[in-house]
């Protein structure tokens, strides 16, 4: 887990996540959206199980939830930390 850090220099992948989001990517596996939480809510990562290019099926890989969005993953907090509401999220 690494703490929120609103100027995150542009970075869109929380430091903790990237080695495993490079390691699904690596094996084909396309990812949509991660969120490490923060501490104050579940980890989350959202892939496309799809096999088509041009059709999007998001699935959270922690609690199994299929998402009905196909983007704009992320609920802004007031705290300025984002989550992904659907999600009950998971560790690594």
């Amino acid at each position: 887990m690494c703490k929120h850090n609103p100027k995150n220099d542009g970075r869109r992948i929380d430091p903790c996540m990237r080695s495993c989001v490079r390691c699904l990517n690596d094996y084909g596996i396309k990812t949509l959206a991660c969120c490490c939480g923060h501490g104050k809510h579940p980890m989350t990562i959202v892939i496309d199980v799809s096999k088509r290019i041009d059709k999007v099926i998001p699935l959270e890989i922690f609690s199994g939830i299929f998402l009905d969005r196909r983007k704009r993953f992320y609920l802004k907090q007031k705290d300025g930390t984002y989550m992904i509401p659907e999600s009950e999220g998971g560790e690594l």
